[in-house]
């Protein structure tokens, strides 16, 4: 019996030491835009761009996710990359291509797996609007979230998108997930109703409407707005108390915050 109760001991001291890592995340409102990438000339979705921001200690790092056409869950910005559409291409194809620095277009599993290994920095994973249809949305939700639960990266993961499909397919596929839109339409309101943890509007939706900042706030949900990288812009938004910020001048943004 005494062995049993020291086991159990040992037990929850482990899991409260696993918890209390994974509750040690910045909360500094700086979201890296593709990983902080400028201030080093580092490609941007890179593993170089995402350590960068691990370093300068940014409190979140977004990145930009596609489908290959036989299901591999990649990095990239754009809908191609030197010309290979990602949609259309396979993963085979897509090892081809090399970033600046020589990296290849990182999967999904290779940025998470890099990015579990700390608990400063969230990861803000982008899933990319589809050409190919709902159903290929839908389906692209579903490898998202799987890749993410096999992995145990829930804490680690926030998600964003501008497609009202992925995203209410997101929410329905994992109701804990933290879902917020990026398109702008939508009112507080609506995403509360929609199962949106929040919105992560243009900066110019929130110059014309500053007060959906408090609503959305009020509703419980979170705020973030993007790309800000003027200083002007930066010190307004912080004098609304936004959640976040996402930035490419994520340097500019942290000596702001640190004032």
């Amino acid at each position: 019996m005494k062995f049993r109760s020291f086991l159990i001991t040992l037990i929850t001291v482990a899991l409260m030491s696993c918890q209390n890592e994974q509750d040690t995340f910045l909360q500094n409102k700086v979201i890296a835009h593709r990983g902080a990438w400028k201030t080093m000339g580092l490609p941007q979705n890179s593993i170089a761009s995402l350590e960068e921001a691990f370093r300068i200690g940014c409190m979140g790092s977004e990145f930009d996710v596609w489908m290959t056409k036989d299901g591999v869950l990649v990095l990239n910005h754009d809908a191609d990359y030197e010309g290979l559409v990602i949609e259309e291409a396979t993963y085979q194809e897509v090892l081809s291509l090399r970033l600046p620095n020589g990296e290849r277009l990182p999967t999904v599993e290779e940025y998470l797996r890099r990015g579990m290994q700390q608990s400063k920095t969230k990861l803000i994973m982008e899933v990319k609007p589809t050409r190919l249809g709902d159903e290929r949305g839908r389906e692209i939700a579903a490898k998202v979230i799987e890749t993410v639960k096999a992995m145990g990266a829930e804490k680690w993961v926030e998600y964003i998108t501008f497609d009202k499909n992925i995203g209410s397919e997101l929410i329905r596929l994992d109701p804990t997930a933290l879902v917020a839109y990026l398109t702008g339409e939508k009112s507080p309101q609506e995403l509360k109703q929609e199962g949106y943890a929040g919105f992560d509007y243009n900066l110019k939706v929130l110059r014309e409407k500053p007060q959906w900042i408090k609503e959305a706030q009020d509703l419980g949900l979170t705020v973030n707005v993007w790309t800000v990288n003027k200083e002007e812009d930066m010190r307004w938004l912080l004098e609304q108390g936004v959640d976040f910020i996402t930035t490419d001048e994520p340097e500019l943004l942290l000596q702001l915050v640190n004032e």
